[in-house]
């Protein structure tokens, strides 16, 4: 791998969510922690647009998350 986590790893829900087993590990490991640029959070994050914390690194809203 080589990269660092996301800059927004720390404030992300995301890792909310993986942490209180709402979501499996795996969005965590696929984006986060490896600083994925094709990330839509952090792409949205990065021009200032807001994206609900509902919504999973590739864009997809997951209603029963809140």
């Amino acid at each position: 791998m080589g990269k660092k986590a996301c800059k927004w790893y720390q404030a992300c829900p995301i890792k909310f969510f993986v942490d209180n087993n709402k979501l499996d590990r795996k969005w965590v490991e696929d984006y986060c922690l490896i600083g994925n640029k094709k990330c839509i959070r952090y792409q949205m994050e990065e021009n200032g647009e807001f994206h609900p914390d509902n919504m999973l690194p590739n864009g997809e809203i997951k209603i029963d998350l809140i």
